[in-house]
């Protein structure tokens, strides 16, 4: 592809820096999957590499390919998102068909954004390990310091593609100030949808608040013999994201917030929806399946807990949604598709 030539315009010598950081953002999210996908497919074919000796992980050789195999396809979607979010021909992608994609990879990568500086810094103010002592080794240290900070590059491209992106062609639908929303933009049954989805989000952040705390309620026993202040910090952040969602679905349904920005509740929606509904789904799966000791099944709260945490984010997703399509009804736009046609034609290399 060429890139956009320079025209003797003020709107062609904008463009070219533009062109650039997307193509260094693009360039970082790919080479970012490359430490993860490489040891993926090193262990799929017979790799012990950062896996020490009697780790947990080589139990069950077979379920271990299926779900590297798996997450190995999650990971090359960020690639494909990365070219989708620059190329011309991302612009004609049906809204639903980027939104959703990107709302999973922003819903499993914010809470290792936000989660894994934090467990490093308790790791340097307390000195504890990330499992106690004695118990059965995962993987070695270097494979998260690696694969985490892969996937924060990632997180941070992408996130910032789609900013990029998501401004060019639907930033009209969030312009302006909460207080200026019209009624016909929040009807009954949105409310409903928000307060429903909040319901939700509240009643699974007890249980995290609790584990966060310290309680071993309704934890298996393998939880409460591996509890550290990695296991709390996580639990912390579970509860942050209920609290984003919440805030976000009920600022938007109640139009609360005198002079807040339309796109300040819609991002908090956005994160916090995504990350309780990503990681409920993938804890849900992770819980449910078979385990070899009845110290490592997963008891009925937790296995609730997760559940009602995947719901909660998909309602308050919906909830979303159906904002944006009354917004893109009142503007007039029967699609929105064409905005901005042609903004982005050329732009990546």
């Amino acid at each position: 592809m060429t890139e956009t030539a320079l025209v003797p315009t003020s709107q062609g010598l904008h463009r070219a820096p533009a062109n650039r950081l997307r193509r260094v953002l693009r360039a970082a999210a790919v080479i970012s999957c490359v430490p993860y996908v490489g040891l993926k497919i090193a262990w799929i074919a017979g790799s012990r590499a950062g896996i020490p000796d009697g780790s947990v992980v080589l139990d069950h050789p077979g379920l271990m390919a299926v779900a590297n195999s798996v997450t190995i396809l999650m990971d090359a979607t960020v690639v494909v998102l990365a070219l989708l979010l620059t190329q011309d021909w991302g612009r004609r992608v049906p809204a639903w068909l980027l939104a959703l994609p990107m709302w999973a990879a922003t819903g499993l990568l914010t809470p290792i954004m936000t989660g894994f500086p934090l467990q490093l810094l308790a790791k340097v103010i307390t000195g504890e390990h990330s499992a106690p002592s004695g118990d059965r080794p995962f993987l070695a240290d270097w494979v998260f310091s690696v694969v985490y900070t892969g996937f924060i590059v990632q997180g941070l491209a992408l996130g910032t593609l789609f900013t990029l992106y998501a401004r060019e062609r639907w930033g009209h639908l969030w312009r302006g100030a909460v207080s200026e929303l019209p009624g016909s933009a929040v009807g009954p049954g949105l409310k409903t949808v928000a307060v429903a989805a909040s319901v939700l989000a509240g009643l699974c952040a007890v249980p995290h608040v609790m584990w966060a705390a310290g309680s071993t309620t309704g934890l298996n026993q393998s939880r409460i013999d591996q509890r550290s202040a990695d296991f709390q910090l996580l639990e912390g952040t579970y509860v942050l994201f209920a609290a984003l969602t919440v805030v976000g679905v009920l600022t938007l349904a109640l139009r609360r917030g005198r002079g807040l920005a339309l796109k300040t509740p819609l991002a908090l929606a956005w994160l916090g929806s995504g990350a309780l509904g990503c990681w409920g789904g993938w804890l849900l799966v992770a819980s449910a399946m078979p385990a070899a000791d009845a110290a490592d099944q997963a008891t009925a709260l937790m296995l609730v807990t997760y559940a009602v945490q995947m719901i909660a984010g998909l309602v308050a997703l919906a909830a979303g949604a159906s904002f944006l399509r009354r917004r893109v009804r009142d503007s007039g736009d029967s699609e929105v598709e064409g905005r901005g046609e042609g903004q982005l034609r050329g732009r990546a290399a």
